[in-house]
């Protein structure tokens, strides 16, 4: 129990650092690991807005629960995005063709995201990475945002270069020593309607839902 109040106090601790209107938007990301959702459960919690929902991975591993995810959860109204988890064994644009296969644009709600984890490469080939982003660009006409631990984002994003990119840091610990746009902030939340643990993440005091959401298509 002592261990549990001290787990309550870092989490309040951590959120008295962001302003209101960024503590009453949250947002989740899933993927088959949930299993099946409940996604009407979800959508009553009226702090959770948006999911992002994983797609692909690598060249050909699509996620089982991909499709469902998303039909599911844009009809119980919450906003929708896609992401896909880079791999340092393929090529980018092997990448790219399998996110695209999976993804519906028209069904997305949300900038696309690229993760990138430390665990899932073996080197971090950047060029490989921007080949990647610039590809998923072309495609929403909106630069991705990139997840990735504050480490990663120190070595490798933390330049000039990737300025104009949206930061989605993931830091369990504490708050995001480096820009972000949007911070998952545990990897053990509980939700109703998500049997186990999920992610939870919040906004920077800089950012909003706005930033993230995809544009409107032009009317011809």
């Amino acid at each position: 129990m002592k261990k549990f109040l001290c787990s309550l106090t870092f989490a309040a601790l951590l959120l008295v650092q962001l302003p209101l209107h960024a503590q009453k938007v949250r947002g989740i990301d899933v993927s088959r690991y949930q299993e099946t959702i409940n996604w009407t459960k979800v959508a009553k919690d009226s702090t959770i807005r948006f999911v992002y929902i994983k797609a692909t991975e690598g060249t050909s591993i699509r996620d089982p629960q991909y499709a469902t995810n998303v039909k599911k959860a844009k009809e119980a109204g919450l906003l929708v995005g896609s992401y896909h988890l880079y791999s340092s064994k393929t090529t980018a644009y092997q990448q790219f063709g399998n996110f695209k296969s999976v993804v519906n644009k028209k069904q997305q709600d949300l900038i696309p995201v690229l993760d990138i984890e430390g665990h899932h490469c073996d080197k971090l080939y950047m060029a490989r990475v921007d080949k990647l982003l610039e590809l998923m660009e072309n495609e929403y006409g909106v630069k991705p945002m990139i997840y990735t631990s504050e480490r990663l984002y120190k070595t490798h994003f933390s330049g000039k270069k990737y300025a104009k990119y949206h930061i989605f840091i993931a830091n369990y610990r504490s708050y995001p020593s480096t820009r972000f746009t949007l911070w998952q902030y545990t990897e053990s939340g509980r939700c109703p309607g998500i049997k186990g643990k999920v992610d939870f993440s919040r906004f920077n005091r800089n950012h909003s839902l706005a930033d993230i959401k995809l544009p409107k298509p032009k009317k011809q």
